[in-house]
């Protein structure tokens, strides 16, 4: 060999350990049905042309790579999810999925290699969706036309869908496909990259898909959702999903857990809306303080009061004790429902216990408060009864103020025969004979009475019957009717 053919030799074969070298570090080669994140290099006319990550470039037709409302709104840099649908020496054809007229070889390649082709729904049949791919009639099963349970198969008419050929017979004549398969396939890849880098505590955002009674599943990878609790989806309380949020929305969320699901490949994974907001306690002191006047939301109901929501994820307690001063409540529900619109005052707030405890009586007023105004014994005043009792007929005089017409005072009345006729809802007028508002308690007289009765007012001995109506007496206080009063002065008189 002369020295001239010898360095031709060396040439060459530097020449070709350099170009081996320039392409160190590529990716594995790709077949026809490879899935691959290609990076765009160029964007021409009618061709898209993308680096594969191997020594051989990729090539696509525009119009086989637009989004849903056939455009391409992608530019020089962006990468793209795209199928290997054919390839030579020099060449790497990509595209979305097969679409358009192709022939038998073209169907059962796609089949083979588990390539995605396009497939417009065209209406519904027995047990499925008549389907259009590449110019020829295929059936999807109903089961198949989606990973979730399908309620309603006619929204999927008219859509073009990718899908996988599962069967292929009789010359293209009985053709089966599936979406199912090519969605659970998507979404095990796009679980395992989300596992390879997300981690309990990451938040993220993801597009809530659908609604259930107990929460939002949210879409946080490409085929691939998690759920957040309806207790997780705010600080304020809900009883449904709708209230928090729509299906649609963009939204942030953390991931509380990951866990193997019922079947094979399937993942739980659960997030929070919550725990990505701040906290609402952590303001209450600054907004909210003993003796304010506020307006919430009734949200709950329990048997001793009515949790009232005075700002998203700040409730207070309403006791059924503090819910009227004019009427007597035995269960919150007699009150208020939940949804209610309510005023009430701030009694007090516990934020360490993260506890509010608040009133409706107090916003509404307290009648008793002018009551000694109003009602002065000798006063004539105007009710309804509200009931009859054996000592006597209990008369409303205003919303919250009840007053006691004793049965020793009608049997002393001139005509006692008209109050015998009396019922619930009738009107009477009568004259104040005793007030002791510290005790909301008012005694009343018939207009006239006997002249051998007089002065023995005071409700006599059936007004102890009003312990049962009234708020327990204080030790220091001594109830005194007028004839008490007026005998005491005759004692004293006496002396």
């Amino acid at each position: 060999m002369t020295d001239q053919a010898q360095n031709n030799g060396d040439m060459e074969q530097s020449f070709a350990e350099l170009f081996e070298a320039s392409y160190a570090g590529q990716g594995e080669p790709l077949n026809v049905g490879d899935k691959v994140s290609a990076r765009i290099i160029s964007i021409g006319a009618d061709s898209v042309y993308f680096d594969t990550g191997t020594k051989i470039d990729g090539v696509g037709e525009k119009k086989d790579l637009l989004d849903a409302e056939g455009e391409f709104p992608h530019k020089e840099g962006d990468t793209m999810d795209l199928y290997v649908v054919s390839k030579t020496r020099s060449e790497i054809v990509l595209s979305r999925a097969l679409a358009g007229a192709g022939g038998l070889e073209m169907l059962q390649s796609a089949k083979d290699s588990g390539l995605p082709v396009d497939g417009r729904v065209k209406e519904t049949c027995k047990g499925g969706f008549s389907v259009e791919i590449m110019g020829r009639r295929a059936f999807c099963p109903v089961s198949q036309i989606d990973a979730r349970f399908v309620e309603n198969p006619e929204e999927y008419v008219g859509q073009t869908l990718p899908f996988l050929i599962s069967k292929l017979e009789e010359r293209g004549r009985n053709i089966v496909v599936t979406r199912r398969a090519l969605l659970e396939r998507e979404r095990q890849a796009a679980t395992e990259q989300f596992l390879a880098s997300v981690n309990p505590g990451d938040e993220l955002e993801g597009k809530v898909v659908r609604l259930t009674d107990f929460g939002a599943f949210v879409e946080i990878a490409p085929g691939l959702e998690g759920m957040v609790h309806v207790s997780e989806l705010g600080f304020a309380r809900i009883a449904k999903p709708d209230e928090a949020v729509s299906v649609g929305d963009v939204i942030r969320v953390k991931v509380l857990g990951v866990e193997p699901g019922k079947k094979p490949g399937q993942m739980k994974i659960s997030l929070s809306r919550k725990q990505t907001m701040g906290d609402p306690w952590a303001d209450v002191a600054g907004r909210l303080k003993d003796g304010d006047k506020a307006t919430g939301k009734v949200v709950r109901l329990a048997d001793f009061g009515a949790f009232v929501e005075l700002m998203p994820g700040v409730d207070g307690l309403v006791h059924v004790s503090e819910m009227s001063y004019k009427k007597r409540v035995n269960k919150p529900g007699d009150m208020v429902a939940v949804g209610d619109e309510v005023a009430v005052v701030i009694k007090e707030i516990d934020p360490l216990k993260r506890r509010i405890s608040l009133s409706m009586k107090d916003a509404e007023g307290d009648p008793w408060l002018e009551a000694a105004a109003k009602y002065a014994p000798g006063t004539q005043v105007s009710g309804t009864v509200e009931k009859r009792e054996t000592f006597g007929i209990f008369v409303t005089l205003e919303p919250g103020i009840t007053a006691l017409l004793p049965k020793s005072r009608i049997a002393a009345a001139v005509d006692p025969k008209p109050f015998d006729k009396l019922q619930r809802g009738d009107s009477v007028t009568l004259l104040v004979e005793d007030l002791r508002a510290g005790e909301r308690r008012i005694a009343l007289s018939p207009l006239e009475v006997r002249e051998d009765a007089k002065g023995e007012g005071g409700g006599g001995r059936e007004s102890g019957e009003w312990k049962q109506y009234a708020r327990p007496q204080k030790a220091a206080e001594k109830p005194m009717g007028l004839l008490g009063e007026m005998l005491a002065q005759a004692m004293k008189a006496k002396k």
